[in-house]
């Protein structure tokens, strides 16, 4: 009986499994929102790279600007980049090696130190690196492309700027660190202020390189402010916020860093030494596209417009903001700049570069 009831359910299995899989397959569930991939009619970029940027966004300066670079290659250039935001320094190698891992192409370090950057290179050899800004060594290895952007003669500019407007004849800077790098704004901001006003005090605070933490970059100026300065030139990322909001504070003046940063407090920022790491940002991924990638370094100054004062680009907020015997003051101080700009892209006046340490720095030191 047994026998006869299984040879039965088995052929009724058999039957049931023929039928279903004779029967129509059931219609796919339609989505409820849209899709996102690209339509097939447009042309993905194959062309991937990324920007690690040491602290994240939002400093309204150099890191601010590399994004913009960034953002300009994605916009124009059959390209797909990334931005990863390390949360400090000391995350910024496995930011790197997270943009190594994900495939792309090129791979951006902003601000990296060599000891991350070189290991990087040669442990991945057939990985293309980028330095948009300022590595400090003497030789790169042939995977790595780098940008120096000399800032010294825009910062030149900007100390004349500050020794024709001081009243107090005390202009100071808060740097973030000291370091060649960023002592090529400060002893050529001081040779400028000095170019115009030879009895001026320039003092200076360096704040431990660090460069996010804009309480320390306030409480540094306002004791510079408190001690006689009238006018403080914040080269610290981030932390030189803090230097601009001093000066809105006390009613006094800052000169601004990397991007323009004149209306971050209007009328208490004169003017921005401008660092275009967007356009060296924007090179070595245009470079690399293209294959004309460039190992070693390659230099850009003002000449190349890679840097200059936030006037050049037609800033005029200090001029309608700031109070009325300075800005009567503008038209003589920008001769000023011009006849100096002149001549030092004529060849005709050296300024100094802390990096190089010609004989004109000595007395800067």
């Amino acid at each position: 009986m047994k026998t006869k009831f299984w040879k039965l359910f088995s052929t009724l299995a058999a039957i049931a499994l023929l039928v279903t899989a004779c029967a129509p397959a059931a219609p796919a569930a339609t989505p409820t929102t849209a899709p996102t991939a690209v339509p097939p009619t447009a042309e993905t970029p194959k062309f991937k790279f990324a920007l690690v940027t040491p602290n994240p966004r939002g400093d309204r300066s150099f890191i601010d600007a590399s994004i913009r670079g960034a953002d300009k290659a994605n916009a124009e250039l059959p390209v797909q980049g990334t931005i990863i935001e390390a949360q400090g320094v000391a995350d910024q190698e496995a930011a790197m090696r997270s943009a190594i891992s994900a495939g792309n192409d090129l791979v951006l370090g902003l601000a990296i130190e060599p000891t991350t950057l070189l290991p990087l290179a040669e442990e991945f050899p057939n990985q293309k690196f980028g330095a948009p800004s300022d590595i400090f060594v003497d030789k790169l290895p042939d995977n790595v492309a780098a940008f120096q952007i000399n800032v010294h003669e825009s910062s030149f500019l900007a100390g004349l700027v500050a020794g024709s407007l001081t009243k107090s004849k005390t202009v100071g800077a808060v740097v973030g660190g000291d370091a060649p790098g960023l002592n090529q704004f400060y002893w050529a901001y001081k040779q400028g202020v000095l170019a115009v006003c030879s009895d001026c005090k320039v003092v200076v605070a360096y704040l431990g390189f660090d460069f996010s933490n804009p309480t320390l970059g306030k409480e540094t100026a306002v004791g510079m402010f408190e001690s006689g300065a009238d006018i403080i030139f914040g080269v610290a990322g981030r932390s030189g916020e803090g230097v601009i909001s001093a000066a809105q504070e006390k009613g006094l003046y800052a000169i601004g860093v990397d991007s323009n940063q004149d209306d971050i407090e209007p009328g208490s920022v004169i003017v921005s030494v401008m660092k275009r790491v967007d356009t060296s940002v924007y090179l070595l991924v245009k470079n690399a596209l293209e294959g004309n990638f460039k190992s070693g370094f390659s230099i850009i100054g003002m000449k190349e417009g890679a840097t200059g004062l936030s006037w050049d680009d037609g800033s005029t907020t200090f001029a309608t903001k700031g109070p009325a015997d300075m800005t009567a003051k503008l038209p003589d101080v920008m001769k000023t700049v011009a006849d100096y700009k002149a001549k030092i892209l004529a060849g005709t006046f050296e300024v100094c570069d802390a990096l190089k340490e010609t004989a004109v720095c000595a007395p800067l030191k």
